[in-house]
């Protein structure tokens, strides 16, 4: 997602990980993917290898993808954990918490979304905005805080509704708006697995409630 926002040239080879080839094994053993090699160095940090990306793939040939917002990098951070919490939990009577907790998150999540950020608020105008219609977390385009967060993102959607039957509320309206937003983005809907992929990787995941 990142390279395609860059606009690279990029090609992609898909592996079967339970037969990784010998040369996969050799360049980061006990490593799944992504990872990445520039000049003999392998990178397996995501985080280490969306920075690397950022400051190589730089402007003015390339466009910087950081948020402009430091908030936006942190907005959503804790959903991820909570949904990993609430989709292996295998005791009915701990389901009701774990997914208040998912809940409490992702609304934390919309608040944001729907929070006007400094640049949206014209201290010259009289009308006073109060909700956000911005596109993505931090403006009208992706940044790397979309690249971190909207994967996460689909792969709760489709898990959650899956083998929980949980959807996100229709009421955090800023959750709606930037998912349909990013269904609208080439870089994003080219790049996330077909939903069947990413619910045959949780099949043994998403333990059954006992």
């Amino acid at each position: 997602m990142i390279l395609w926002l860059k606009g690279v040239i990029f090609n992609v080879t898909t592996v079967d990980l339970k037969r990784k080839p010998a040369d996969l094994q050799n360049l980061a053993p006990g490593t799944n993917p992504p990872f990445m090699t520039f000049d003999g160095e392998v990178k397996t940090d995501v985080n280490k290898i969306e920075e690397f990306l950022e400051e190589k793939l730089a402007p003015p040939r390339y466009p910087k993808l950081a948020p402009k917002h430091p908030e936006s990098n942190s907005a959503g951070n804790d959903v991820f954990a909570k949904f990993s919490a609430f989709i292996k939990n295998p005791r009915k009577d701990a389901n009701e918490n774990l997914e208040k907790s998912l809940l409490k998150a992702l609304k934390k999540l919309d608040n944001y979304l729907n929070s006007p950020l400094p640049d949206e608020i014209d201290a010259y105008s009289t009308e006073e905005i109060t909700v956000s219609s911005r596109k993505f977390l931090d403006g009208d385009e992706l940044t790397l805080a979309d690249c971190n967060l909207l994967p996460k993102l689909h792969i709760i959607k489709v898990v959650a509704k899956k083998y929980r039957n949980f959807h996100f509320p229709p009421e955090m309206t800023g959750i709606s708006r930037y998912l349909k937003n990013a269904y609208a983005r080439d870089e994003f809907t080219n790049t996330c697995p077909a939903d069947q992929e990413i619910e045959y990787a949780y099949l043994d995941v998403a333990k059954r409630m006992k």
